[in-house]
């Protein structure tokens, strides 16, 4: 085994708020194996990879002689870019989330065009006609479950097509019930999850989502009347009625709920394929995936996960960055699109769906693999990148209320629609 040189840094502790994958943490880790080198600086705002990365920079630095020092920051990514340009010490290479490579990239994204990890990929962003931003992953939503569970109960194999429905899923939860899973369901109470990931939805599977959203910042959007909103709540209120925590469901812990639903004690839980990061630490039974979020729908739209690119690393391009750094993170890009050990970093150490078709995905985990199947197959509903930063915060912290009880669908309705109706468009 070669020997691996740490050093490790520590930024100024920020204000703790959880990003759109969770974590609570802000530091810096690197390797300093390469003396007088070329030293370029990561910024992953992924938290359930952020030890990964940690020892990954210790062995690249190692093997390739270059500097290597990764941060996380549980900043939102838009927040804590902005002090690090007005302080004039941008990263070398900043993992982001899709609407901040539009926001940004025109400014301080350099342009990759001309890479060659660009033409095995259909993710790439590009801003004025020129690529900017490197996707590091596929990822989607939708309903995990544990078919081992499942199964035990009703004898019969598990299809999630038999259960795309609202009724039909309701039907296999009191099934569930009475053979002896008392609740079958859980319910991640964190605003992230319930506004930016199972809310969003209600965006995205709109026949038109970005003039649904104009018509939201206009105020002219009647949201209790909206088909999809009351499709999407429907599927809430069966969640919440089913809930493991219905007594309590604004305390249920995260790391609990993937556990029961690791475990076989439920069955089912909305989430995307990053949760497997957590999951994985449990145990879990291997016949798990995930499924589309049941609905009594004649648009398709409960045949499909929602997703696509998700987080993307942009190269900085001002002067703060020299030549030597900007062709070192192009190296570390190309490492990972084309050298098997940066796919196998991806894919099995980090547990992400590859963006790149000639990156071998057979190492994936259960709700990675499903989730490449539904890509695969044409059946991901796009992400709406646009919303405003403080969205999941304020639309998460309404909807908390609504599963706690304290306010009925059309006052949360309405708060969602005020808040819209009160915020600056964003500008895209």
């Amino acid at each position: 085994m070669k020997k691996k040189f740490i050093s490790l840094a520590l930024v100024a502790a920020m204000a703790v708020s959880l990003a759109a994958c969770g974590g609570s943490s802000t530091s810096a880790a690197g390797s300093g194996s390469s003396s007088g080198g070329t030293s370029i600086t990561i910024f992953n705002s992924k938290s359930e990879i952020q030890d990964q990365f940690v020892e990954l920079a210790e062995e690249y630095s190692k093997a390739k002689g270059v500097n290597v020092e990764v941060y996380y920051s549980s900043d939102t990514v838009a927040a804590h870019l902005a002090t690090k340009y007005a302080a004039n010490d941008p990263y070398t290479l900043a993992m982001v989330d899709a609407k901040d490579v539009y926001s940004l990239g025109a400014e301080h994204a350099l342009d990759v065009s001309g890479e060659d990890w660009v033409k095995n990929t259909d993710y790439a962003i590009s801003v004025d006609g020129q690529v900017k931003g490197f996707p590091v992953c596929i990822e989607a939503r939708g309903v995990m479950y544990n078919a081992t569970a499942i199964e035990a109960i009703t004898g019969e194999e598990f299809n999630p097509d038999d259960y795309k429905t609202l009724d039909a899923f309701t039907a296999l939860l009191d099934k569930l019930v009475a053979g002896g899973m008392a609740a079958p369901v859980g319910i991640m109470k964190e605003d992230w999850s319930l506004a930016a990931h199972y809310f969003q939805e209600i965006y995205e599977e709109q026949d038109d989502p970005e003039a649904f959203i104009q018509s939201l910042y206009a105020g002219t959007a009647d949201l209790a009347n909206n088909q999809k909103f009351n499709d999407m709540m429907d599927t809430f209120d069966v969640l919440m009625k089913y809930n493991y925590a219905a007594g309590q469901p604004v305390a249920a812990e995260r790391e609990v709920s993937e556990q029961k639903l690791a475990n076989g004690e439920i069955a089912f839980m909305f989430g995307g394929n990053w949760d497997w990061s957590l999951i994985k630490d449990f145990d879990p039974s291997e016949k798990m995936g995930m499924m589309p979020v049941p609905q009594n729908t004649t648009d398709g739209s409960n045949e499909k996960l929602v997703g696509g690119g998700s987080k993307y690393f942009f190269i900085d391009s001002s002067s703060n960055t020299s030549e030597e750094q900007v062709q070192a993170a192009k190296d570390f890009l190309n490492w990972l699109v084309s050298d098997p050990e940066g796919n196998a970093f991806m894919t099995e150490r980090c547990a992400l769906v590859p963006a790149f078709s000639n990156v071998n995905a057979d190492a994936l985990d259960p709700l990675s693999f499903s989730v490449k199947s539904y890509a695969d197959a044409g059946k991901l509903i796009d992400n709406y990148n646009y919303d405003p930063d403080d969205h999941y915060s304020i639309v998460g912290a309404a909807m908390q209320k609504y599963l706690a009880g304290q306010i009925d669908r059309a006052g949360f309705a309405a708060e969602v629609e005020n808040y819209w109706s009160s915020t600056t468009p964003v500008e895209h």
